[in-house]
């Protein structure tokens, strides 16, 4: 009899175990960005499908996502794809030794670089190969498509701490002066410009980063910027004091980016085998393209394309799993 309830009380052990294993949860953002999202969706595949746990996608720009992971109420847990410096003002605060240590980040990163682009076409048609030669007169008259006068210039979407540096740089390039308008509008909304431009023959200039889908849908080539100089690259972000433009001047390229997940520090206790996932993740700078670019351009269903790369990447994935 005493065998009997030793194997029964075992079995119940075992059964709480693995319950308590396949209810690990966790709440990841999408902040929209073709790389984000293939990245978001891939861990989410890596948590349901491999570790047994419940992942769920949450839209939410920069601002949504670490304003979740301050509030630490699990309505967002997880930024895909931080990008360091861009998004400092976000991290500096929740980073353990800055801030609060809400936020852990990964020590494993890829490599991001960032600029400015035109068509292949338009730069030979007008000799451009600058970011200055966009203040030329006649090229900011042919990147006027609404006849306003000005030269229409795509800086990033709403939300991004990219898009208010590129606000900064337009200005001290002297590139507002000289007739550009910065934009901000939807990736997507972008990305449709430039195929229309293109088709059309006309001037568009936009922000543009690597890795990203574009480089293998459309032929474009990043404009020269001056030498990253940090004297010369002085960013406050509008979370960090209402005169952020005042206080900026962006007059370099930006150094290259590393980048990386975060995560909330808190689903070490809650979610430990998710938590130990996402500390050996790590994606070179040509997977997270090849990833964007069967989403972006040739509008895959997400969680199919992370399916399939787990599938077709079973040692690596192994590898994050501590296998």
């Amino acid at each position: 009899m005493n065998i009997i309830k030793k194997i029964l009380v075992a079995a119940i052990v075992c059964l709480s175990s693995t319950s308590i294993y396949a209810a690990e949860t966790v709440k990841i953002g999408d902040p929209g960005w073709p790389g984000a999202k293939a990245i978001a969706y891939l861990l989410q595949a890596v948590v349901n499908d491999k570790i047994g746990g419940k992942a769920e996608i949450v839209p939410g720009n920069n601002a949504a996502i670490y304003g979740a992971i301050e509030r630490d109420k699990g309505e967002i847990q997880v930024h895909p794809d931080i990008w360091l410096p861009n998004q400092e003002g976000f991290t500096k605060k929740l980073v353990k030794g800055s801030g609060n240590g809400k936020l852990t980040m990964s020590s494993k990163s890829y490599e991001g670089n960032q600029g400015y682009c035109v068509s292949k076409n338009f730069a030979k048609k007008f000799n451009i190969t600058s970011i200055f030669d966009l203040g030329r007169p006649e090229v900011v008259k042919a990147m006027d498509s609404d006849g306003n006068g000005k030269g229409e210039f795509w800086i990033g979407a709403p939300g991004w701490a990219s898009a208010n540096v590129n606000e900064i740089k337009v200005r001290d390039y002297k590139l507002l002066a000289a007739g550009i308008e910065p934009i901000t509008a939807l990736e997507t909304v972008k990305d449709a410009r430039v195929k229309d431009s293109i088709a059309k023959g006309e001037g568009y200039a936009f922000y543009c980063y690597k890795p990203h889908a574009i480089w293998s849908t459309f032929d474009i080539v990043m404009l020269t910027e001056p030498k990253h100089d940090p004297k010369k690259y002085v960013m406050v972000q509008p979370n960090e004091s209402p005169d952020w433009k005042k206080k900026s001047f962006v007059a370099s390229k930006d150094a290259l980016k590393q980048i990386q997940i975060g995560w909330s520090s808190s689903l070490e206790k809650q979610s430990p085998a998710i938590s130990g996932f996402f500390k050996r993740f790590q994606l070179t700078s040509d997977e997270v393209g090849k990833l964007a670019y069967e989403i972006s351009t040739k509008k895959r269903d997400p969680n199919e394309v992370a399916k399939e790369y787990i599938k077709n990447n079973s040692k690596k994935v192994n590898s994050w799993l501590g296998l």
